[in-house]
């Protein structure tokens, strides 16, 4: 691995985190397991180290100062991710590499094909197009 590859990566990762308000792990894992040639389970596990709290604190006060923050949300969905991970891991340690990652890009075209038919006009609880 080049230290400026996984620099440029992060940086990359951060700006649409910031931007999207997306998990980091949904464009860092695929990034790492292609221009990494990182196994899933190692990908994965690295995404994971990534959302240590310290190190979304930039993108968060930027919110914070814009009143764009739930803190009562965010503690009790930061509970359930604890309790959650911890399970999901176990399960995911215990699985193939290749049933993981396809699992993965199963969840991604879930996530992907749910945001965009929420923006198509007309769809039910469209909010911006009412």
């Amino acid at each position: 691995m080049w230290v400026a590859e996984v620099i440029l990566m992060g940086l990359g990762v951060g700006v649409l985190v910031g931007l999207m308000g997306i998990g980091g792990g949904v464009v860092l894992v695929p990034a790492m397991v292609y221009l990494l040639g990182m196994d899933q389970h190692m990908a994965q596990g690295t995404s994971l180290f990534l959302q240590l709290p310290p190190l979304g604190l930039g993108a968060l006060l930027l919110y914070w100062r814009k009143k764009q923050v739930d803190l009562w949300a965010g503690i009790m969905c930061a509970a359930g991710f604890f309790l959650g991970g911890y399970f999901g891991s176990k399960l995911a340690i215990g699985m193939a590499s290749r049933d993981l990652h396809g699992a993965f890009g199963v969840l991604t075209l879930v996530a992907a094909g749910l945001l965009w038919m929420k923006s198509r006009p007309g769809v039910a609880g469209n909010k911006s197009n009412a």
